[in-house]
C-alpha cells in the first residue's frame, strides 16, 4: 500500500465521479475532461470496472452472462466484491498510476466509494473498506447526487436491460450506503457534493469550480 501511495504523489490529478446508476457520471467525466483539455491540461479519462480483463468478467456478472455453476443464480456478493478489487489492483498499475506519474490528469467514473455502497449494501462495510485498503486516494472525488426516483427516470429513460444492481428498490439502499461511505471517508478524503439534478451544463460547471479550486485558481484560461 505505501508503495502505491507514493506513486500517487506524482505530479499528475486523480478526480473520481461518484454517484447512483443514472446520476450522469460518464456524461459529465466525458464534459470535464473536454474542459480540462481546453485549459491545455493532459486527461486521461477511465472507468470501473475497468476495460481489462477481470473488468470484462465484473461486466459480464452484471450482465448476467457470468453466474454460478450450474446456472444456480449470480456470482456470490463476496465473489463480485473480491473482483472488483481485484479489477481495481490491475486499473491502478496498468493505467491510473502511470498516467499520474507523467503528469496528467486522471478522470475516473466510479473508484472506491462504489464498492463501499453498492457491495456495501449487503456486506460489511468494513470488510470492503479492507480488501481495497491498498487503493490510492483520489486527491478529489465528486458525488453526484441525484435523488433515487430521478436516477430511476433517467434509467428508464435511456432503456436497454437492466443490470445487477439497477432494481430500483436496491438503488435506493445503495443511495443510503453511498452516505455511510462518504461519512466513513470524508475526514481522510476530499469528497465534494454536487447537485446532480441541475441541467447537464449547470452540473459541469459546478464540478469544474471545485477542480479549479483543487488546482488552487478561480479559472484555469
Amino acid at each position: 500500500m505505501s508503495a502505491l501511495r507514493r506513486k500517487a504523489a506524482g505530479r499528475g490529478r486523480f478526480l473520481v465521479l461518484e454517484g447512483l446508476d443514472g446520476a450522469g457520471t460518464t456524461t459529465q467525466a466525458e464534459r470535464l475532461a473536454a474542459a480540462l483539455r481546453a485549459d491545455g491540461h493532459s486527461v486521461m479519462t477511465t472507468r470501473e470496472p475497468s476495460d481489462g480483463p477481470i473488468g470484462t468478467l465484473i461486466r459480464q456478472a452484471l450482465t448476467g452472462r457470468l453466474v454460478l455453476p450450474g446456472g444456480a443464480g449470480p456470482l456470490a456478493q463476496e465473489t463480485l466484491a473480491l473482483l472488483y478489487a481485484a479489477d481495481r489492483t490491475d486499473h491502478l498499475k496498468a493505467r491510473v498510476l502511470p498516467a499520474l506519474e507523467a503528469g496528467q490528469i486522471v478522470i475516473s467514473d466510479r473508484y472506491v466509494l462504489s464498492s463501499l455502497a453498492y457491495q456495501g449494501a449487503s456486506l460489511s462495510m468494513a470488510w470492503v473498506e479492507a480488501a481495497n485498503g491498498y487503493a490510492v486516494p483520489p486527491d478529489l472525488t465528486l458525488f453526484v447526487h441525484v435523488s433515487p426516483a430521478v436516477a430511476a427516470q433517467r434509467r428508464a429513460a435511456r432503456g436497454g436491460a437492466k443490470e445487477l444492481f439497477e432494481e430500483d428498490a436496491l438503488q435506493r439502499r445503495i443511495a443510503r450506503q453511498y452516505e455511510e461511505a462518504i461519512r466513513r471517508r470524508e475526514a481522510q478524503e476530499k469528497i465534494v457534493r454536487i447537485d446532480g439534478e441541475q441541467s447537464v451544463e449547470a452540473v459541469t460547471e459546478a464540478c469544474l469550480a471545485e477542480i479549479r479550486k483543487l488546482f488552487g485558481r478561480k479559472r484555469a484560461r
